[in-house]
């Protein structure tokens, strides 16, 4: 999936200008790639999934 996504928004594109490629691979790994991505660090979880595991252990101690 990863690979595909990569090509199809960056290498199938062809962009006007250099800073038009980079706000888009920019963009890319932002929104895609960092935030998606399942990472080792944090138990194979994403990183949205995984704060959000986190921020609700958090809010159960501060409830006990």
């Amino acid at each position: 999936m990863r690979a595909t996504k990569t090509v199809s928004s960056v290498h199938r594109h062809t962009f006007r200008t250099r800073t038009e490629a980079r706000i888009r691979i920019a963009i890319w790994i932002t929104d895609f790639y960092n935030a998606r991505r399942l990472h080792s660090v944090c138990g194979f979880k994403s990183p949205i999934d995984y704060e959000r595991d986190y921020r609700a252990t958090l809010a159960e101690g501060l409830a006990a």
